[in-house]
């Protein structure tokens, strides 16, 4: 069975910098493209940021910068968050980038805040 945990949540402050990450299984991220998703109290999985053959997309840059990154032999994948907004504040997920998803983790929480 898939697991995903995710770590690293904080509160940070608006301009401030975190790295988040997502664990799992190395046979998972040689076989599955992921994603991160943020999702707010009470809404749906918004998708984030995702990595696939070719570029890294930031679908969001209103809320600051958001790197993909992957570790693929030791079953890890990052988020970068620079230059983080308010905006930001939300619970991070990773998952497989389409549907079906797997099992979601239980995320972890990023707030931005003074």
């Amino acid at each position: 069975q898939v697991k995903l945990v995710e770590s690293g949540g904080r509160l940070v402050p608006p301009g401030g910098s975190l790295r988040i990450s997502c664990s799992t299984s190395p046979n998972l991220l040689r076989t599955t493209p992921m994603a991160w998703f943020r999702r707010i109290a009470g809404e749906e999985y918004a998708l984030v940021a995702t990595k696939d053959a070719v570029f890294i997309n930031t679908l969001d840059s209103t809320k600051g910068r958001f790197t993909f990154m992957q570790s693929t032999e030791i079953g890890t994948l990052y988020l970068q968050m620079d230059d983080l907004k308010p905006a930001a504040t939300g619970r991070y997920y990773c998952n497989s980038l389409s549907s079906p998803h797997f099992p979601w983790g239980p995320g972890t929480q990023v707030t931005v805040a003074s």
